[in-house]
């Protein structure tokens, strides 16, 4: 026997969800918004498929989504059965000529994979690395004075064919490869190139998928988890040597983003199914936002 009233409480639970997402939609309707798309979501099929119509759904909304992918994991894959094992500084990818080929073909590999998701969606999509149209143009990147190889440091962005896309209602899906001064081919930090092309357009939102849950006033406790910071208070804990690892380069990349235009930036685990639309339509959200200002 079917139970009304059960069934009475869960369509009003959805109705109070659509509800409190409905500021959020007419703040955000029309904005540009980069993601950058990487970690484990990208190697899980369901978690993919889950990240793409989180997308397709901002889009639908209104939104002018931007995707920046990485594509480590399969670049070091790849480059295992080329013969070479894959080496890192400062947690940049060692990249000879060699590598920098294996990368160019992986990455252009999962651009395509992932525009053709968005196409069974139904969404206007098209594949682009920061080489076409020379929308990245890069230095050699130096970590620490260290010849690296073909590791690019993002000097110029040219955002014209990006505007383009977006003004004839395309997704742009971008493959972190920019261009050097040589006309060389460099490999870019994905988080880099979406912090670098975020600053350019003046994106809304700047958003990090990763493999961790956000910023924690403690790392190893999981309710500490800081749903907002300022810019101020980002600077603060970095200097109190709180924030370590991988998310270090990363806040870092996200106080710069703000401090060059980008209205607020979200760090979320892309391991949870539907993050994006938890995070930019619920009150609290599930990840860390850092803003200038509070939303409301």
């Amino acid at each position: 026997m079917i139970n009304k009233e059960n069934n009475m409480d869960q369509v009003l639970i959805k109705a109070q969800t659509l509800i409190e997402a409905l500021p959020f939609i007419q703040k955000f309707s029309g904005t540009k918004i980069v993601v950058k798309y990487g970690g484990s979501a990208m190697l899980d099929e369901e978690l993919k498929y889950n990240v793409i119509k989180d997308v397709a759904l901002l889009k639908l909304i209104g939104m002018k989504p931007i995707i920046v992918h990485g594509g480590g994991k399969e670049i070091s894959k790849w480059v295992r059965l080329s013969g070479k094992e894959p080496q890192f500084v400062n947690g940049l990818r060692v990249t000879d000529a060699d590598t920098m080929e294996v990368a160019e073909m992986v990455l252009s590999k999962v651009n395509k994979g992932l525009v053709q998701m968005m196409q069974r969606l139904g969404l206007k999509a098209v594949g682009i690395s920061g080489k076409d149209g020379g929308m990245m143009t890069c230095s050699k990147k130096l970590p620490g004075g260290k010849d690296i190889g073909f590791v690019g440091e993002v000097t110029r962005v040219d955002s014209s064919i990006l505007d383009t896309l977006l003004e004839n209602d395309f997704i742009p899906v971008v493959a972190p490869i920019g261009i050097g001064e040589d006309f060389a081919s460099y490999n870019i930090n994905a988080d880099d190139a979406a912090c670098a092309l975020a600053r350019a357009i003046q994106a809304e939102k700047l958003v990090f998928l990763t493999d961790i849950e956000g910023v924690f006033v403690d790392p190893t406790d999981k309710n500490t988890l800081i749903s907002e910071m300022t810019v101020e208070e980002a600077e603060n804990f970095i200097a109190k040597g709180v924030v370590g690892g991988g998310m270090l380069p990363k806040l870092t990349n996200c106080i710069d983003a703000i401090n060059h235009g980008v209205s607020r930036v979200h760090v979320l685990d892309g391991r949870v199914e539907h993050c994006l639309l938890l995070e930019f339509f619920t009150t609290k959200g599930i990840g860390t936002a850092i803003l200038k200002e509070p939303l409301f």
